[in-house]
């Protein structure tokens, strides 16, 4: 890939440089070289979670239970990797 045409622009704020890269029209290969890019690992980046209200039959919450204790975990963390599991297939 070529040398990119024009050099990186330096911005005060974010709220400028945001507003730069989301203008219609901007094409990031003229000021950066995309075949000199690596990929980034973020181990410790957590993905955002969002607390619900969740109305269960008491029957299904005790079920609920005795299976996570059954295994060892929390019975909300069952529950993530089932509708985990659900969601995927």
């Amino acid at each position: 890939m070529n040398k990119p045409a024009k050099p990186s622009p330096s911005f005060k704020t974010e709220a400028q440089e945001r507003a730069f890269w989301e203008a219609e029209g901007r094409d990031s290969t003229q000021y950066l070289d995309w075949a000199k890019a690596q990929r980034v690992v973020l181990p410790k980046l957590k993905p955002s979670t969002k607390t619900i209200s969740l109305r269960l039959p008491q029957h299904l919450l005790d079920a609920i239970k005795a299976a996570a204790n059954a295994r060892d975990v929390p019975y909300q963390s069952l529950i993530k990797v089932w509708l985990q599991d659900k969601v995927e297939q």
